[in-house]
């Protein structure tokens, strides 16, 4: 005779449902085409010969020396509109694949945090600005360089200086609380003055800054004396980054903020 199951099987009890368990990494769809295009780019200039290549930088390189009125004789590839779009295409041009890689690498985890919470708009006009910020901060500590400068570090130190607004905030992605990847990039932004008094926010800065001023891997100046680091136009997309974040960001205002650190409330972002 068989013997019968202690349960039967309609009563027996159900174990709870597994967590969906979330991807280590996962890119936001606008980062993910963002990253494709630099390789794109780069791949395509790789089967070209070298003095084509030399001159698809020399047109959307940016060039300081492009903008001396003084220039009686000298004629730079791409004429008025150049003067215009570089400001912008050189972030899409790079030296090498490791110069690709060293900004890839950053981006990935600050990227992908502000393009979730940005959008694929406004985080596509952001990288545009903080380009643009970079460019200018090159010019005017270079304003007769006739290398080109390419690479697209200013707009990876923006993201960096626009994601520390939020990135310490309880449940933020370097909080020590934080939420999933969707929620972690939505998480209310500190203002400036705040962010400012943050020690996390202040560290992360004065390493920023000293491995840059010291190292400074990023965007590269090519010219006939080789390669060199411009570390000041990663500082101006920085610069931009960080105080021009609230005018990108969508996440609405809030009356106070909590601080990742602090049970004090922190007032609304600027």
């Amino acid at each position: 005779m068989e013997s019968s199951p202690e349960f039967p099987l309609e009563s027996q009890p159900e174990l709870p449902p597994e967590p969906p368990r979330e991807p280590l990494l996962t890119l936001p769809g606008a980062l993910t085409a963002y990253i494709a295009l630099l390789a794109v780019i780069h791949g395509v200039r790789m089967l070209l010969p070298f003095d084509i290549d030399d001159l698809v930088i020399q047109i959307f390189g940016f060039i300081p020396k492009r903008y001396d009125s003084t220039l009686l004789d000298v004629t730079f590839p791409g004429g008025t509109g150049a003067k215009v779009w570089t400001f912008v295409t050189y972030s899409l041009l790079h030296a090498n694949l490791s110069h690709i890689g060293f900004n890839v690498l950053w981006l990935l985890p600050f990227g992908s945090a502000l393009a979730r919470r940005f959008g694929t708009l406004r985080f596509y006009l952001f990288m545009a600005v903080t380009a643009a910020a970079g460019a200018l901060a090159h010019f005017v500590t270079h304003e007769h360089a006739v290398a080109p400068m390419i690479g697209a570090s200013a707009s990876v130190s923006g993201t960096m200086a626009a994601a520390i607004r939020f990135a310490f905030v309880k449940g933020s992605f370097l909080s020590f609380s934080r939420g999933d990847a969707d929620a972690a990039a939505r998480v209310p932004a500190l203002s400036l003055m705040h962010a400012l008094r943050n020690g996390r926010v202040l560290g992360f800065l004065a390493v920023w800054f000293g491995v840059n001023i010291i190292f400074g891997v990023g965007s590269i100046a090519i010219g006939a004396e080789g390669a060199t680091v411009a570390w000041q136009a990663h500082i101006g997309g920085f610069f931009a980054g960080l105080v021009l974040f609230s005018l990108f960001d969508p996440v609405p205002r809030i009356a106070a903020d909590a601080a990742d650190a602090s049970s004090q409330d922190v007032s609304t972002r600027d």
